[in-house]
């Protein structure tokens, strides 16, 4: 009986949640269009952070490589946590902290959107790769969760999840970025 009310918790506050996001409308809107006009002008997507914010750097990039919901040219996007011989060598002969600044010097031009992901906030290489970004004038997108910490200062423009919890909070950005799939998809494959 316990652990069917705990679930019942769960879902209430998954529920809660999707109620929020509807206060986050504005800010999906302005990084879909960021995005086209990026794509638009020749440029990618470079998305990157930690643990599971790097598995949903991947998981984004495939929706933009291949397909969200509809049959459509493939639009550039790269995930910065997949290359395990970069991600090694930056590691062990610089520092984990640099392991997405480093990758961005190779692979940044100004057209393109660098996509940062840290659920705190505050994590010190993607907090680096957004300085190094917004340094050279390219545009900086954050993903993090309420409250933002220091991310929120390095961002053109940021999704804060109306949540604190990080399971949460990394939920609430999966749907945040499914909606801005589904916008982009509209606008560019139509």
């Amino acid at each position: 009986m316990h652990r069917d009310h705990d679930l019942g918790k769960a879902l209430e506050s998954r529920l809660e949640l999707i109620g929020r996001m509807a206060e986050t409308t504005a800010v999906i809107v302005e990084i879909a269009a960021a995005i086209v006009g990026s794509l638009e002008r020749g440029g990618k997507l470079l998305l990157f952070g930690n643990g599971g914010s790097a598995a949903d750097a991947q998981h984004v990039a495939a929706e933009f490589v291949n397909r969200f919901l509809i049959e459509r040219e493939a639009f550039p996007a790269i995930a910065l946590t997949t290359d395990s011989s970069i991600l090694t060598s930056i590691g062990n002969d610089r520092s984990f902290d640099q392991l997405f600044s480093r990758q961005l010097a190779a692979l940044a031009r100004p057209e393109d959107i660098v996509v940062g992901i840290s659920t705190s906030g505050n994590s010190p290489n993607v907090l680096q790769a957004l300085s190094y970004a917004r340094d050279r004038g390219i545009k900086t997108v954050g993903f993090t969760g309420e409250g933002g910490g220091r991310l929120v200062e390095l961002v053109d423009i940021c999704f804060q999840s109306p949540s604190d919890a990080t399971p949460l909070i990394q939920e609430a950005h999966i749907m945040a970025w499914h909606m801005i799939c589904q916008l982009v998809e509209r606008r560019l494959a139509a």
